[in-house]
């Protein structure tokens, strides 16, 4: 890029920081000296490939999506949490909003993952114990009493049943007197990644799809600044994969869903800004900084160029941020807190809009209220004394950074084609990517890739040639054994007690009608969330409602393979 190209850029950025808002803050080092919002070629210079790079706030948005950088607003904190009943995690959220957390991220058990209720037989011995248990919409009520969900963004992390979980958030708001057409959230409710991943499915991937469906429409027309799926590179990461498969994989599954839109007839501009994004934050710090940088840049440049999206907020890739849970270890878990404050800061460095920080013992149990603080006091810290708020993309222009930010976005796109080639030549009924990632996902195809990534790296750690502090170097320590939390049996008991007085006192009647309607609406092109809705109202539970999609569409079984 010429120089009078990069100059017209920098004049065009300095028109929208200055029309932007700013935080009222100290922009200066720790030493006092002052800090410019962004750094780039010097005035009058040339950079080749500089349009790959460009200024914040402007496409392709490598520098991030806002010309202020967090100077205009700072990534939100948003702590994962759940646990137990639906009144425990209650006061576990107010102690996040007190410390000065600014959302919420609910973490649900793994019956209320697999669509059962906390008294089905398969939920025995899981109830409250990997997240809170939520069986009628008379729990959400109890998980968000005293919290206005109109006030305060909610984040859920469910795929499977998201759409009934997301009924009964709406049911709980409604019962506090809110105006739903003002809540704001995500809602998690990515199944391509279940299927490839996590495995949390309910049915086959063609039902999942019409109710995804049918969510984008509610929401585009009901909910609009509620963002109904957020497509998640997390547990592909977690499960395996590289820093360049997550993305892949993740963007690919991102294209599915715009495509899954159009195929509605929705307009993109319109359903686009409701889609956002959920990246893990590894230890390889430049990697996973090069990684967020290339994840924006390819997320514009496709939407633009190949899904026709115009406006400037349908191109953004906004992401939620978790740190890395599989590089968390039970040996020495105080070192814990090292790797999650480098992984919090690479995100941070990346551009991340939201995060949340793992705790010290998680891998060992759900994190006591101590370990949670630290948690949540890790990104404090960050935000408050690092300075890393003061300047927009502060690793622009790095040799380094940008040399991998290009290497990371060219194995991303090999990925992106081979997975269009899946799909074949035919008529694509959603579309060219969907056909793929479907027969990515009867094929094996992802699943084989990130199993064969984890098997090298594992084969590298037992050779040494990667080093795990504690696990396969420096093994040697002075610490004591940690307290963990541990979830009393007394919490399923009790789950299952007030689950079976809520049916005894619920209009059975009601409940059966509810139901069956939405069984009707299921059979033709009716959107289906009025439906559910008017069921979650008559306190139908998650396993009834879900119990009745199974019954219509059947169950889905992954195919063995060897």
């Amino acid at each position: 890029m010429d120089a009078d190209e990069i100059d017209a850029g920098r004049a065009r950025w300095q028109a929208r920081y200055d029309a932007a808002r700013k935080r009222d803050a100290d922009f200066t080092t720790l030493s006092g000296m002052p800090v410019e919002p962004v750094y780039g070629p010097p005035e009058g210079a040339t950079y080749p490939g500089f349009e790959r790079i460009g200024w914040p706030g402007e496409y392709p948005y490598t520098r991030g999506l806002y010309p202020t950088g967090y100077r205009g607003r700072t990534w939100t904190i948003r702590q994962f949490a759940g646990f137990g009943n639906a009144q425990q995690t209650n006061e576990r959220y107010k102690m996040i909003l007190g410390a000065g957390g600014g959302g919420l991220s609910v973490a649900f058990d793994m019956p209320t993952l697999m669509g059962r209720d906390s008294d089905d037989p398969q939920a025995l011995g899981e109830v409250g114990h990997c997240g809170v248990a939520i069986d009628t919409a008379t729990d959400m009520q109890a998980l968000f009493d005293g919290i206005d969900l109109a006030g305060v963004t909610t984040s859920m992390t469910i795929s499977g049943p998201a759409v009934p979980v997301f009924c009964m958030y709406l049911v709980a708001a409604e019962r506090q007197g809110a105006d739903l057409s003002k809540l704001d959230g995500t809602l998690q409710t990515d199944i391509f990644k279940e299927y490839i991943a996590q495995k949390e499915w309910l049915f086959d991937p063609e039902p999942h799809l019409r109710l995804i469906g049918d969510l984008m429409e509610y929401c585009a027309r009901e909910i609009p600044r509620y963002k109904p799926l957020s497509v998640s590179g997390y547990h592909i990461r977690e499960a395996g994969s590289t820093a360049a498969q997550e993305l892949a994989y993740t963007l690919a599954d991102g294209f599915g869903y715009v495509e899954l839109g159009l195929s509605r007839g929705l307009d993109v501009n319109v359903f686009a800004p409701g889609l956002s994004f959920f990246f893990d934050s590894h230890l390889d710090f430049f990697e996973e900084i090069a990684k967020f940088r290339a994840a924006r840049r390819i997320w514009a440049r496709w939407l633009r160029d190949v899904y026709g999206a115009t406006s400037e907020k349908a191109l953004w890739l906004r992401f939620h941020t978790q740190t890395a849970g599989v590089s968390l270890t039970a040996q020495q878990p105080v070192n814990n807190v090292v790797r999650t404050a480098v992984e919090a800061l690479a995100a941070v460095l990346g551009g991340t809009n939201s995060l949340h920080t793992n705790a010290l013992d998680e891998t060992l149990a759900l994190p006591t209220d101590e370990s949670a603080e630290i948690a949540l006091r890790t990104q404090q810290v960050l935000m408050e004394e690092t300075g890393v708020v003061n300047v927009a993309d502060p690793l622009g222009g790095s040799w380094y950074v940008e040399a991998l930010t290009d290497k990371i976005e060219a194995e991303a796109e090999e990925i992106f084609a081979r997975i269009r080639q899946l799909g074949g030549d035919g008529p694509h009924q959603i579309g060219p990517m969907t056909s793929g990632i479907l027969r990515g996902i009867e094929d094996g195809w992802f699943t084989g890739h990130i199993a064969e990534s984890a098997f090298v790296y594992q084969q590298a750690l037992e050779k040494g040639d990667k080093k795990i502090v504690g696990v396969n170097c420096h093994t040697g320590t002075v610490a004591k054994e940690l307290e963990i939390l541990r979830i009393s049996h007394e919490v399923e008991l009790e789950q299952r007690r007030v689950l079976a007085e809520r049916k005894g006192a619920r209009d059975e009647s009601a409940v059966r009608a509810a139901v069956a309607r939405m069984i009707e609406a299921s059979r033709t092109d009716e959107n289906m969330i009025p439906a559910m809705l008017d069921a979650v109202r008559a306190e139908a539970t998650l396993g009834e409602i879900c119990d009745a999609l199974r019954a219509e569409w059947g169950t889905y079984r992954e195919p063995a393979r060897f």
